[in-house]
């Protein structure tokens, strides 16, 4: 039996490269290796954005595009829809019941995240995110969960809340270990620490060959270089990062030539442009090809979420089973 991996997406917008170095690349390398289920988390969306549930349909539609065409196989992954699950919010109550508020509070990424956002008077949804999250990978019993450095203490709370619950009822379900990957975080277009919808310093995956060439030319770069000849510092340059993330052979010869004041800014950032390019073009056909069968992806988003559906009533019956609550 292969081990069992639960990832996903909150649906806020389209996919970046910032996403795809820091996640949905190695979600397509893992997917043969375990068994992989792909989570699109509409009901978490609404943490932030609650005020505007119409744009969640078509976010949705943008999101799994963006799964597909980056080369997740749905005959490998189970890609399925969060809201469509009830088990979810079922059980996403009931471990509400032994969290206390406290523990939430002091969740690191949950404060730094609402300082991020100005939330000065926390949501009881955006509070409470770190238990959802749970409820989504102890539902399918997931041994494995796939994260950021950032999200480690999302998975420790879960952790916490399955010990919690097998203490107190019975041991029925799966303690969950973080796949940590080493993989660094893409600044974005405007030097920002990282690429950010929300920022608007991002390149889409489903971005044109056009628009990445105009949005790299926009591009933040050393302030120090006004001309071709001044000694660059690649080191703090977003373009450099790229070069880094993109086209690592050629970023030796990129550092050398540009502290040497050999390469203009706009050469450099042609040269990543034709790397990123090259990169999202296989994308673009997959995305063109299910584009232009739109049945095929609602297809494949209703046999995904039939599956983990299966998969959360067997594990629901375990729990109220544990809980004394199979009352017939």
């Amino acid at each position: 039996m292969k081990e069992r991996i639960l990832t996903g997406d909150r649906i806020t917008g389209k996919l970046h490269l910032g996403h795809y170095v820091g996640s949905l690349k190695n979600r397509v390398e893992l997917q043969n290796k375990y068994e992989t289920f792909l989570i699109l988390a509409d009901v978490q969306a609404l943490t932030t954005h609650f005020e505007k549930p119409e744009s969640i349909k078509q976010n949705l539609r943008n999101v799994a595009l963006d799964y597909l065409s980056a080369g997740i196989n749905p005959d490998s992954a189970t890609i399925f829809i969060q809201s469509l699950i009830p088990e979810i919010a079922e059980l996403t109550t009931y471990f509400s019941m032994f969290v206390t508020v406290n523990s939430l509070r002091h969740n690191p990424t949950i404060k730094a995240e609402a300082t991020e956002r100005g939330f000065h008077d926390m949501y009881y949804g955006f509070l409470g995110y770190p238990v959802s999250q749970a409820a989504d990978i102890t539902f399918c019993k997931a041994t494995l969960v796939p994260v950021g450095e950032d999200q480690v203490p999302h998975i420790e709370q879960t952790r916490k809340i399955v010990r919690r619950f097998n203490q107190l009822y019975k041991p029925v379900l799966v303690e969950p270990k973080p796949l940590v990957g080493d993989v660094p975080r893409l600044v974005g277009l405007d030097g920002n620490n990282k690429m950010s919808k929300s920022l608007g310093n991002t390149i889409n995956l489903d971005s044109t060959q056009e628009e990445v060439s105009e949005k790299l030319k926009k591009a933040t770069t050393d302030p120090a270089r006004i001309h071709k000849t001044d000694i660059g510092h690649p080191e703090i340059c977003p373009v450099y990062a790229y070069h880094q993330a993109f086209r690592k052979e050629g970023s030796d010869e990129i550092y050398e030539s540009c502290k040497k004041g050999q390469i203009g800014c706009m050469e450099c950032k042609r040269k990543i442009s034709q790397s990123i390019n090259h990169l999202l073009e296989p994308m673009r056909e997959r995305r063109r090809m299910y584009q232009n069968d739109s049945k095929k992806v609602d297809e494949i988003l209703m046999s995904g979420t039939e599956k983990a559906c299966l998969v959360a009533k067997e594990t629901m019956l375990e729990i109220r089973d544990a809980m004394s609550m199979n009352y017939f």
